[in-house]
């Protein structure tokens, strides 16, 4: 193992909640104390990592689509997930919002929430926000009516029906579209948008939903250059007040945005590292790059 490798090995075994249990204890003694800041129904990120996924492993079938999968995503930082068909990717992210229960594991949001025993609309909820590959919109209405319908308000029908929207929650729609430069076309039916502006609005309507945590499968697939372009730009733009993880294959993408590179094989953790990193590996290379 070089020496790189071992420094990574040990921040990672040091980032496990395992190996921060005192402080969790000291934590829940401090909550029954009143003297502890966070409430246990809070997200706590006093640690650094906002996700934690620990020896997960899934299969279907006698499949081993999950190997003893260890990951871990800081509060606020953009990480790219790489790797072959059947590498696990899917699965991973079925795992962190519910879709799918690991056979063995923990996968935990912040310190506190154990999103192995939540379902997935609670999951949803509490911050951790999925767009899939194809856009998920209303195609009938408006950009503005789609992100107004994202909105995280009462979905009953009285309140639906009778509800005007406050200044603050039409200020939100309007900063919401700002940012996914949709501007000229807040009237636009949604159907009527290209490819890219869809996937664009898609995420809009994720962050009407105010998540800490944005999983984005395969953003750009079927987008012209330009629209990857400004796609980067909103991804890039989100990191910091959001986690935004991006399963991608679209390697140029992926090296216009990277700052750390997690890749995926048979599972597990092949290889993690900045890009340049990842592309020397040898090992990676071997299974994934080289094809």
């Amino acid at each position: 193992m070089s020496a790189l490798s071992q420094v990574r090995y040990k921040v990672r075994d040091a980032l496990r909640r395992d190996r921060t249990f005192n402080h969790t204890i000291i934590e829940s003694d401090a909550y029954l104390q009143g003297t502890h800041s966070v409430h246990p129904n809070e997200l706590d990120v006093s640690h650094g990592p906002v996700l934690y996924l620990e020896d997960i492993s899934v299969s279907f079938d006698g499949f081993q689509a999950l190997n003893n999968l260890s990951l871990y995503i800081d509060d606020g930082e953009l990480r790219c997930i790489i790797g072959p068909n059947g590498a696990g990717k899917t699965t991973m992210m079925d795992v962190i919002t519910g879709k799918t229960h690991p056979d063995s594991g923990q996968v935990f949001f912040g310190q506190t929430m154990d999103l192995s025993q939540m379902a997935e609309h609670d999951i949803a909820t509490a911050g951790i926000g999925r767009k899939f590959q194809k856009p998920t919109i209303f195609p009938e209405h408006s950009v503005w009516e789609n992100l107004e319908l994202a909105m995280k308000t009462d979905k009953g029908v009285w309140h639906s029906l009778f509800t005007v929207l406050s200044a603050e929650q039409k200020d939100r729609i309007e900063e919401v579209i700002e940012i996914i430069g949709l501007q000229a076309l807040y009237f636009s039916k949604a159907d009527l948008l290209s490819h890219g502006q869809k996937q664009w609005l898609e995420i809009g309507m994720l962050l009407m939903q105010d998540p800490r945590v944005l999983l984005v499968d395969e953003p750009v697939a079927g987008m012209t250059h330009q629209e990857m372009d400004r796609t980067a730009e909103l991804l890039t733009s989100l990191a910091g007040k959001h986690s935004v993880v991006v399963v991608e294959h679209d390697m140029d993408f992926v090296r216009s945005i990277a700052n750390q590179v997690t890749v995926l094989h048979e599972g597990s953790v092949l290889a993690e590292g900045t890009m340049e990193e990842v592309q020397n590996n040898q090992k990676v290379i071997e299974v994934y790059l080289g094809e």
